[in-house]
């Protein structure tokens, strides 16, 4: 036991040396940024909402991060060649529980998006599928590299295949009225299609018949129940001037003004926040950067804000420097995926656009977003890995 224990850490002590740094030490710091405001956000929730206490939401957070703490070191021993042979019972697995929603799903918020799991509690399907397509994708794009680039024409079938593994989960999770999760993966898709090894004709045809399938859909869904996005979903678009409809819809993004406002420049203080209170409703989800914000105030915030830059930025890096294509798409992918989650949480939070309802990296509260965040940076990281030893590899 004792050998076996020496024997990880020297394995862990092994890969931290070879993981970029910068990326590893910043992301570890917003994890614990997070998990000590999620505390604050959700103390008053947890007290008086739901009779638990104060740390409860706190430790089940620190609870999914050890899980993916797990998961991040399994994926950081995995060699990424072996993706072509996992990554499909990955997919799989995870569109099983996606159908599986239609039949035993949990309604939040109007959208049947959580698996409830006996023993456990409750699975997002959804959030697990974003790194898994990502990685299909990528490898997709790997196998086929040389096809893609010839005038062959079974280049347009493997092209369809990549349309189908990338639009199937999206499709069912729209129907399952999860708006906000299908846009982000479809979001991620047109980054790493657009950016793809696919010559540009092919491209711009794709795109056509993709626009001309999207029209055909939309119209067959509008003439069998009349409308395509829910009453609940359309009131979302009313996002102008949240204020004046505080009492229909507005409610939450206004009090998100409202904490923003009261938060000034420098903020009320650690813990002092006033919208908690049950002006925002779970404040420390969706709305946590509101009560980020309210507390420590805009100058202290733009630290937040040049942190999401600088980890996108090193993982695009990574990208650039990937001795693999599947490395390179893999971590666009990933950092698109960070950034969509970023812009439609801070665009919703800020009245730019639709509030729809999804989670801020490191900072909301949510275990399965952040296991899959977890894991698609350790994937980054071995990525990452992978580079170094290839170029050690080339010196000698």
């Amino acid at each position: 036991m004792v050998n076996d224990m020496k024997a990880l850490f020297r394995n862990l002590k092994s890969l931290i040396s070879k993981m970029d740094k910068p990326l590893l030490i910043v992301t570890i710091l917003f994890f614990l940024f997070g998990l000590l405001n999620i505390v604050t956000a959700s103390s008053r929730e947890a007290v008086v909402r739901y009779e638990v206490s104060a740390y409860y939401y706190f430790f089940k957070q620190l609870q999914m991060l050890l899980i993916g703490l797990v998961f991040s070191y399994i994926l950081l021993n995995l060699k990424s060649k072996v993706y072509k042979n996992l990554i499909w019972i990955a997919y799989i697995g995870i569109l099983i529980l996606v159908i599986l929603l239609f039949f035993f799903g949990k309604e939040v918020n109007g959208a049947i998006n959580w698996l409830p799991i006996p023993g456990v509690g409750t699975l997002q399907p959804s959030e697990l599928a974003k790194p898994v397509i990502i990685v299909v994708i990528a490898v997709l794009f790997e196998q086929n590299y040389s096809l893609f680039r010839s005038n062959n024409q079974k280049r347009f079938n493997k092209i369809g295949i990549i349309l189908f593994v990338a639009f199937l989960i999206p499709l069912l999770t729209f129907i399952q009225k999860d708006l906000g999760s299908a846009l982000i993966t479809l979001g991620i898709f047109g980054v790493m299609f657009l950016a793809s090894p696919i010559r540009r004709t092919d491209k711009l045809r794709t795109i056509c018949l993709i626009v001309g399938v999207g029209v055909v859909g939309l119209a067959l869904i509008f003439m069998k129940q009349g409308y395509i996005l829910s009453e609940a979903q359309m009131s979302r678009f009313n996002y102008f001037n949240p204020c004046s409809r505080y009492e229909d819809n507005g409610y939450q993004v206004c009090n998100g003004f409202i904490a923003l406002n009261d938060g000034g420049l420098f903020g009320l203080g650690i813990g002092k926040s006033k919208q908690k209170y049950s002006y925002i409703p779970e404040p420390h989800t969706d709305s946590i950067f509101a009560i980020i914000g309210e507390e420590y105030g805009v100058l202290k915030c733009s630290f937040i804000f040049l942190a999401y830059i600088f980890v996108i930025f090193r993982i695009l890096k990574i990208s650039l420097n990937a001795t693999s294509i599947r490395g390179k798409y893999i971590c666009l992918g990933i950092a698109t995926y960070i950034f969509m989650h970023i812009f439609i949480n801070l665009g919703g939070l800020f009245g730019l656009i639709p509030l729809t309802g999804v989670p801020l990296p490191f900072l909301s509260y949510g275990g399965t977003y952040a296991i899959s965040l977890m894991c698609s940076l350790a994937v980054v990281q071995r990525i990452h890995i992978e580079n170094k030893l290839e170029k050690v590899k080339i010196n000698h």
